[in-house]
């Protein structure tokens, strides 16, 4: 098993090209589903999750090809052979679960698997059901599975969610493109993801309005047709790479980089010291030197502070001057990282969904242990500006998301190298 060895080598400088959004993608490729007519991605990340959930998809009857090296998927879906997405590939990737919604609205039913349990937390897909019973279909779970059926097509509807559920909000509005009538999604998830889904939807045929607000309507449509469409920047990329001059020193550019992506996290970022700017090719991270000032960090949705930087601003916290206090509000379990930055000397106290971080002068190098994809990265930030050498094992986790991470690091005068297990 791969792991990746750092060592703190100094100030970094030099530019960072940030690629296509993971989460963005998985939706957008279940959209394909839709229609019968090609659907072309561009700015696709070249990642393991990107052919995880490729290989469910061909297992439908879609016929997905990566072009230019990766960069480009056609996917085409012009007749699903198969309705069922089996458990030994959901509960790889838990977007899996999203092709449900469109398998519904086309084919007019569906057999899913559960996704199973979650290192960082449940995250039940209870929304999502109850979404798509608003909607008309009939659902069954029968031996860990979902097996939805609407034989006379889905119907529009009006879906309330007490809560904000990304991933429910997404399903429901791949559904009701294809469902009869007008769909109001009230409490909808405002992500970038899912704005950059409603677009390619749109120009699939699609009659949305009110993508990235509160509020989403939904005309109903009989068919949709292809479309190219390129996927947006990586914002949790953008951010992990943000935090790397913050901990480590220096100057670093985004290239492709948009602060709308992240204002939260933006401005959180400046708190702690580190300047931002933009610039014409994306954003420019500057730490010219001195500790960090602490902060308060509470995790929410969008346009919140994304809880997927949780763990990357936790480690820039841990040098910082003062004590900090993260809030998780999103996932339990999510501060396993904790643990790992403690056995690098750093001081950190978690009561439940709080973590109090007391920052320290330097962290020292130590063998850790990656417990899921965010944490995973935010021990290789900790490293960067750690005393000694760093070894981060299980970073399988990491290349669910991070797209070669010790060559974008090792460009910018990172000391980063994969050692092979």
């Amino acid at each position: 098993m791969d792991s990746i060895l750092v060592k703190g080598n100094g100030p970094l400088s030099g530019q960072i090209p940030i690629s296509g959004a993971k989460n963005t993608c998985l939706k957008l490729m279940t959209a394909a589903l839709l229609s019968d007519e090609p659907l072309t991605l561009t700015n696709v990340p070249r990642l393991s999750d990107i052919k995880t959930l490729g290989a469910l998809l061909e297992s439908l009857g879609c016929e997905v090809a990566l072009l230019q090296d990766g960069r480009v998927m056609a996917l085409s879906a012009g007749e699903i052979t198969n309705r069922k997405a089996d458990y030994e590939m959901v509960r790889k990737l838990r977007a899996s679960f999203n092709v449900l919604g469109p398998l519904v609205a086309r084919a007019g039913e569906a057999v899913v698997s559960l996704p199973g349990g979650c290192a960082i937390g449940a995250r039940k897909v209870d929304l999502h059901l109850m979404a798509l019973e608003k909607l008309g279909a009939k659902l069954d779970l029968n031996e860990g599975y979902v097996h939805a059926s609407a034989p006379n097509g889905l119907k529009g509807a009006v879906i309330e969610f007490p809560f904000v559920t990304v991933g429910g909000t997404e399903n429901a509005l791949t559904a009701a493109t294809l469902a009869k009538g007008t769909t109001v999604i009230k409490n909808a998830a405002r992500e970038p993801d899912t704005v950059d889904l409603a677009k390619c939807l749109s120009s699939m045929g699609a009659k949305i309005s009110g993508a990235g607000t509160s509020e989403i309507t939904i005309e109903g449509v009989d068919r949709l047709h292809g479309a190219t469409h390129e996927v947006i920047p990586d914002r949790i990329e953008l951010g992990t790479f943000m935090c790397a001059p913050a901990i480590a020193g220096g100057e670093i550019e985004l290239i492709g980089g948009r602060r709308e992506l992240l204002s939260a996290f933006c401005d959180k970022l400046e708190a702690t010291g580190i300047a931002i700017e933009d610039t014409a090719l994306g954003l420019k991270v500057s730490n010219t030197g001195g500790r960090a000032t602490a902060v308060d960090v509470e995790t929410a949705p969008f346009p919140g502070f994304a809880t997927d930087l949780q763990a990357q601003m936790m480690a820039h916290l841990c040098t910082a001057s003062g004590v900090s206090v993260l809030n998780e509000t999103i996932f339990e379990n999510r501060f396993m990282h904790a643990p790992e930055l403690i056995r690098m000397g750093a001081k950190i106290d978690v009561q439940g969904g709080i973590a109090k971080v007391t920052g320290v002068e330097k962290l020292k190098g130590a063998q850790v242990m990656a417990t899921d994809l965010r944490a995973s990265v935010s021990l290789i930030l900790a490293g960067l500006a750690a005393e000694g050498e760093t070894l981060v094992s299980r970073v399988y986790h990491l290349d669910r998301g991070y797209e070669r991470i010790e060559e974008k690091l090792g460009a910018v005068g990172a000391s980063i190298e994969r050692v092979k297990g």
